[in-house]
């Protein structure tokens, strides 16, 4: 398939050892965004009792307060990222969304633990776009669907740390007991948890400052500045592909969030376990099972297109998929915690082996100074898609169709029943029409 990273007047490749670096300097800045993302899920039923809220409520402030501005953000960025420094916006996201965390460890309401989650939203959004477009342009084709199974092991790094770090804040400071501390005064324990997690991102914005903006990959002839009117006419050439990738990824994420959201809190109400035992165990299961998929999966789709598979980055992430049908709707429905929490590392690792892959063929569509607001366009579906409404569909089960808070577990095996498999279908939609380009396009 002929892309934008074929033409003769592209630029050297950096060095391995400059790419590499990049791509683990972007994986700890991604780390550090879902260390944010899950200690929220860690902490849901001490904060839903300190604050005297609802389940429905905890999952708009998991999902719908970060999305709010994530979305609002999001796309201007990405057109700033498409012909700027994309470094130097990784870095000030960092700086911000990091400050915002620990604004969420002052709130004592829940409109102001809101509010900062909002701004943590903000700050994320330019993180990924401008991510993924740098390591496009570090990383060969054949070699970037590793580089991105790297960059996403840290939705996996970032989930184990906050439920490791979490537990362990536990069991020193339970997150329903309140201490004082010197300046801050009363706070709780869930409070401690989200101010020590700010604290190493803004170290991390410094550290982003050591990582080179590459060269753009054929981007010579490209104007500096594409119209959105050539950004539409690309997309609707080659819509089918777009929208099925996005969709499938996005149904996907819905599992993702809606579980990852409510797997502490299942675990609590159905095993009776504490949070520094879900901490623990749920923990390494992430950090371990995650991370190995995010890693399997992106070094399995570069070797199957080393030996020219042109569609191994798609037949790679439905493998992923067709896997998570059975086990995302089987896990919770288990009789005891120890067979939950296998099919929960299978889960984990399945859905990280779908990554790399996906997010190579969406860079490989798009011209280079597309990529970034094409990005930023993948990242609005599946956050209002997956990170909005998987939370918010499973706590609207448990509040309004069963009225009962305790029956979690069946709520969570619904969801995933009627999401696992059409995020097959969209997906299958979406290889079609990358196969239907492939014949098309003519060598350039």
């Amino acid at each position: 398939m002929a892309t934008t990273l074929d033409k003769a007047d592209s630029p050297g490749w950096p060095s391995a050892a400059s790419a590499w670096y990049a791509a683990i300097i972007l994986m700890l800045a991604n780390t550090l965004a879902f260390v944010d993302r899950q200690a929220l899920a860690l902490l849901v039923q001490p904060i839903k009792n300190d604050l005297q809220v609802s389940d429905t409520a905890m999952s708009l402030l998991y999902g719908l307060s970060f999305t709010i501005f994530y979305v609002a953000v999001g796309i201007p960025v990405a057109r700033l990222a498409d012909r700027s420094n994309r470094r130097n916006i990784v870095a000030f996201s960092v700086f911000l969304w990091s400050g915002m965390t620990a604004l969420c460890g002052l709130a004592r309401s829940f409109p102001l633990l809101f509010a900062a989650r909002v701004g943590v939203g903000a700050g994320e959004g330019g993180l990924s776009p401008s991510a993924y477009s740098l390591l496009a342009d570090y990383f060969p084709k054949n070699k970037l669907p590793a580089a991105m199974g790297v960059y996403q092991m840290g939705i996996y790094l970032g989930g184990a740390c906050a439920l490791l770090i979490g537990g362990l804040i536990s069991t020193v400071v339970p997150p329903g007991e309140e201490v004082v501390l010197p300046a801050l005064g009363a706070l709780k324990g869930w409070h401690i948890v989200f101010l020590a997690l700010g604290v190493p991102g803004l170290l991390l914005s410094l550290l982003l400052l050591t990582v080179r903006e590459p060269a753009r990959q054929g981007a010579a002839s490209e104007a500096p500045k594409v119209p959105i009117s050539h950004f539409l006419t690309h997309l609707s050439a080659r819509k089918r592909a777009y929208l099925g990738i996005a969709l499938g990824f996005a149904l996907m994420i819905f599992v993702g969030n809606g579980t990852g959201a409510w797997i502490p809190a299942f675990l609590e109400r159905k095993y009776g376990w504490s949070t520094a035992e879900i901490g623990a165990s749920y923990g390494l299961i992430v950090f371990f099972c995650g991370t190995s998929g995010a890693l399997a999966g992106g070094f399995f789709a570069s070797w199957l297109r080393g030996r020219g598979y042109e569609r191994a980055n798609l037949q790679t992430a439905l493998i992923g998929f067709s896997v998570l049908i059975p086990v995302t709707i089987a896990f919770p429905l288990m009789p005891a915690a120890g067979l939950a929490l296998v099919l929960i590392g299978i889960m984990n690792f399945f859905a990280g082996f779908n990554f790399g892959g996906g997010l190579a063929a969406l860079q490989e569509l798009t011209p280079n100074r597309m990529r970034a607001l094409l990005s930023a366009l993948y990242m609005l579906t599946i956050n209002l898609i997956g990170a909005a409404f998987g939370p918010t569909a499973v706590a609207l089960i448990t509040d309004f169709w069963f009225g009962d808070p305790q029956r979690l577990p069946e709520a969570l095996a619904i969801t995933c029943a009627i999401a696992s498999p059409l995020a097959v279908i969209a997906l299958l939609i979406g290889m079609r029409g990358y196969s239907d380009i492939q014949t098309a396009q003519e060598p350039q």
